[in-house]
């Protein structure tokens, strides 16, 4: 019997391989196509620098169901303060309303936003309200902003920015370490997981950008409520803008815990060492306190 080729498994020719590799691979070009569209997509819609229509602003300020749009126009609300502009004014409400919100990162970016306008005497009794606030982030924040007001109730909050901070155990039960010491951490990341006895786990998350200088405890170990797990230590751009705060609001007798910062930060930026200079020596020789103009580089942790 004859063997040659079957019909199942025929020879291409040259021509007919030379003709199969001059067509395109469709899904080499399609893929990267919709990779990249959904790259930008994901950046349009998460985006802060898209200009909103008024409707857009009052709609998203209204409605917090998708965060990242009410905090895309409270972002713009912010620009439009700088700017001189008072249409935000007829959102000043829901501002309010959103510097009382469940939501801390709401909190958060509220205070930022009224510290715009040092003139508003509704946003100085807000902030010095969430001076109070559980959430370390958003006390700091609201210290900062009322910098701008010549406020210096936040003072004791800013010299707390440029110290350790201690996360605790939210419920009882065994511990377990996601992280370990020497890790950066930013707001919401999960640094330890507690299961109780009855097998429901909490997790134990960073609220702001730092580092992990401690853990407190070994894998496993067994925990009360409250009880100390993490120190970390500020990240260096929430030290910097606590210590340009405090160069408007710190008090002489303070400067040495300014000094006390410095030597125990190793690898300490230039720019943050150079801050910590100016600040204690303007400490050391305070001024009547003067409100700060609104420019661009006063105090006040940019959270967009």
């Amino acid at each position: 019997m004859a063997i040659g080729p079957s019909k199942q498994s025929p020879i291409s020719t040259p021509q007919a391989m030379a003709h199969k590799r001059s067509r395109p691979n469709l899904a080499i070009i399609i893929v990267p196509v919709v990779l990249m569209a959904i790259t930008f997509l994901f950046w349009y819609q998460t985006w802060f620098g898209g200009r909103l229509s008024n409707q857009e602003m009052a709609g998203y300020l209204a409605d917090t169901s998708v965060p990242h749009k009410t905090q895309h126009a409270l972002a713009q609300m912010a620009d439009r303060i700088t700017r001189g502009d008072e249409s935000a004014k007829q959102w000043y409400p829901q501002l309010l309303a959103l510097a009382r919100s469940p939501q801390p990162q709401f909190r958060l970016t509220a205070a930022w936003v009224m510290g715009q306008d040092n003139r508003s005497a509704g946003f100085c009794a807000a902030l010095r309200e969430l001076l109070k606030d559980p959430e370390p982030a958003v006390r700091l924040n609201a210290a900062l902003a009322l910098v701008r007001f010549a406020d210096a109730t936040g003072e004791p909050e800013l010299r707390q920015g440029l110290q350790p901070y201690t996360l605790r155990a939210t419920q009882a039960g065994t511990v377990k370490f996601l992280m370990k010491k020497g890790d950066a951490v930013s707001p919401s990341s999960v640094v330890a997981r507690i299961k109780s006895a009855s097998g429901v786990s909490e997790d134990v998350s960073a609220p702001f950008v730092g580092e992990i200088k401690d853990l407190m405890l070994p894998d496993g170990a067994s925990v009360n409520r409250g009880a100390a797990l993490v120190v970390l230590s500020p990240g260096m751009q929430q030290a910097w803008e606590s210590l340009r705060g405090l160069y408007f609001v710190g008090k002489a007798e303070d400067v040495g815990e300014i000094e006390a910062f410095v030597r125990n930060t190793p690898q300490l930026p230039d720019r943050v060492k150079q801050q910590a200079q100016i600040t204690a020596q303007a400490m050391r020789t305070r001024r009547p306190l003067q409100p700060p103009a609104l420019a661009a580089d006063a105090p006040g942790l940019a959270t967009r």
